[in-house]
């Protein structure tokens, strides 16, 4: 971004986007199978590596849409958005800016799969037993994390945090605020 201040005052032009916003897509089927990837290009290309589908979230964009459109894009799978799992933030990432990276679950609405050829090398089904026990999984600590957060929320042991529709005062402007429903409603 370039910009150059013109008037004698302290300058109130926002610094440049700090942030970069992503999402991961856990969608799970009656099967117990996991939705995965492997990836066309880039630094897990050709590593053998399945993971989840995943993507960046568009401007105006809000996460639980973009999770959706990011499994559609990239498997032709229809979806339907369930809670926030987990999100992680690290720094001087792309382009030196912070992440924020939040893994959602879908519910799939569909099955026949289609991968994008420009960016998907693979796509399949696989059954969560054997995601899991993959040695490029075992070996990555945040994958093996979201694999047993699956196997809790196929227990019912955990709740992510669901959106609820919000208006924004003075504006009224609605947005979605991200909440545990679960242990709210037990609370109250």
């Amino acid at each position: 971004m370039l910009a150059y201040w013109i008037p004698e005052s302290p300058n109130t032009l926002p610094a440049n986007a700090s942030h970069r916003v992503g999402v991961g897509a856990v969608v799970i089927n009656e099967k117990r199978e996991v939705l995965v990837v492997q990836e066309n290009s880039g630094i897990l290309h050709g590593t053998g590596l399945w993971k989840f589908p995943t993507g960046v979230v568009n401007e105006g964009e809000d996460i639980c849409a973009a999770a959706v459109r990011e499994v559609k894009e990239e498997t032709a799978i229809d979806t339907k958005f369930v809670e926030v799992l987990a999100f992680r933030q690290s720094h001087k990432s792309f382009f030196e800016k912070s992440d924020l990276f939040f893994v959602c679950q879908l519910e799939p609405l569909s099955s026949d799969i289609q991968k994008q050829d420009s960016e998907i090398e693979a796509a399949q089904w696989m059954p969560l037993e054997e995601y899991a026990a993959n040695p490029l999984v075992r070996k990555h600590e945040l994958l093996r994390y979201i694999v047993d957060i699956c196997y809790a929320k196929m227990e019912k042991d955990y709740s992510g945090f669901s959106p609820l529709p919000v208006a924004s005062a003075p504006s009224d402007k609605k947005s979605f605020f991200y909440l545990n429903h679960r242990d709210l409603n037990k609370a109250l």
